[in-house]
């Protein structure tokens, strides 16, 4: 199947990169600092535990419990449950990783401390940050954080966990309106929206068969729109609008106390329930730091992940400026692992190898029934492109009878569940 051989390439592909670094044997203890524990920090705190037993390795993250954003959205289906998909650091804390739970109030690039909010300081040789996003309160009139208790986002779990949502879904009567505001790019897992609307979608077609979801989308296509498409045609006929831009899909202005949103042209439309997800930008650990430029982003070197605008710190994950990319859990743990290597081998006077990312996303659409995309990316002077055929999405339906359509989407979403446990497993130190 096309899926099976694009991510046995990648894998190839991203090992490659990683069987160039050679194990290097220090004379001092170098002080590796990674800023935050999601699906980068983790894995580079995880990688670089295995990869270099010499470095001290030290991860800075705020929470105990880690809620994933991918399948994060299987959660509002009755897929799974919030524990599901919560993990902690004990594991890697038991590997070596120095595990520090605070909040990181600043960094000092001239001393090259990151400052706690407990007061302590944390020296690094390198840091690594992988702060991941900030929501842009104000962006849209009317959304802030107040605003979210009535109008959740549920898009960012350490701030506003799924099961916010989740709750209102349930308690929403049937044949109420379920509204979706969806930003333009760039955003937090491109796919993210759409898995969500086909994830509610499906659990609508179980408890409440008479609601309708609305999904008001600032921009004029998605990710996986044709294979979405199909999958909501299929599953879910008559009880999904998608409004574009172009036929006043972006929302504006929102009324929390009417539930209603309100589009550029005007026009309102009022919900039982609306999720909104407002546009974003890098945390702003990174903003305050001065990794980020003018639009909110972290400018980085493709060759070695360094930020262009702070010195010794690499910057990886959703935070960063890397497109064709996409900001992507798989894509954070892939930069992580060459961030690790070009940190320390430029401590070491080395030359880090040419990199290779790669990046696979699933979906779900429906109960057997998955989607998915994956690029291989590389570094070309001072941008990232893809490799040229290295990639492609799932096949449309329309190419293939219903006994084998079935069939592949049976089989994606499995790959899907496989993916998502090896992936977590590794980067919270599990196998």
């Amino acid at each position: 199947m096309a899926c099976i051989r694009l991510t046995r390439r990648a894998t190839l592909l991203g090992a490659a990169t990683l069987l160039a670094a050679p194990r290097v044997r220090a004379q001092a203890p170098i002080r590796l600092v990674i800023l935050g524990g999601g699906f980068g920090g983790a894995s580079a705190a995880r990688f670089a535990r295995d990869r270099f037993p010499e470095v001290e390795v030290t991860l800075i993250e705020r929470s105990r419990t880690f809620l994933t954003s991918p399948y994060g959205n299987l959660v509002l289906g009755g897929k799974r449950r919030t524990e599901d998909i919560s993990f902690t650091y004990d594991a890697l804390a038991r590997r070596g990783v120095r595990v520090v739970h605070d909040s990181a109030s600043a960094i000092d690039a001239q001393g090259r401390t990151v400052r706690l909010a407990g007061g302590t300081a944390v020296p690094y040789d390198r840091l690594i940050v992988s702060p991941g996003i900030e929501l842009r309160w104000g962006a849209i009139e009317g959304y802030d954080e107040a605003a979210s208790a009535r109008m959740p986002h549920a898009w960012l779990p350490g701030l506003q966990p799924v099961s916010v949502l989740e709750r209102q879904l349930r308690d929403m009567p049937d044949g109420g309106t379920f509204i979706m505001a969806i930003p333009d790019n760039p955003f937090r897992c491109p796919p993210g929206p759409y898995e969500r609307i086909s994830m509610v979608a499906h659990y609508f077609k179980q408890a409440k068969p008479r609601a309708k979801i609305l999904a008001l989308d600032a921009k004029g296509g998605f990710s996986k729109q044709p294979l979405f498409m199909d999958g909501w045609r299929e599953l879910y006929a008559g009880m999904i609008e998608w409004v574009p831009v172009s036929n006043d899909g972006k929302v504006t202005k929102v009324d929390p106390a009417a539930m209603e949103v309100i589009t550029e042209f005007g026009t309102r439309h009022r919900g039982a329930v609306v999720n909104v997800i407002p546009p974003q930008s890098a945390a702003k650990i990174a903003l305050d730091a001065g990794l980020a430029g003018p639009a909110g982003w972290c400018p980085i070197r493709p060759a070695t992940l360094e930020s262009t605008l702070v010195p010794n710190i690499h910057v990886i994950g959703d935070a960063t400026i890397a497109a064709p990319m996409p900001k992507s859990g798989f894509i954070a743990s892939s930069h992580a692992k060459h961030a690790v290597v070009s940190a320390v081998l430029l401590l070491r006077g080395q030359t880090p190898p040419p990199p290779v990312f790669f990046n696979t996303c699933y979906s779900h659409v429906g109960e057997d029934y998955g989607i998915s995309v994956a690029g291989i990316y590389r570094a070309e002077g001072d941008r990232f492109v893809e490799v040229p055929n290295s990639g492609g999405v799932s096949p449309r339906s329309e190419t293939m009878t219903p006994e084998r359509r079935a069939e592949h989407r049976r089989l994606e979403a499995l790959y899907a569940d496989g993916w998502y446990a090896s992936l977590t497993r590794e980067m919270f130190g599990l196998s």
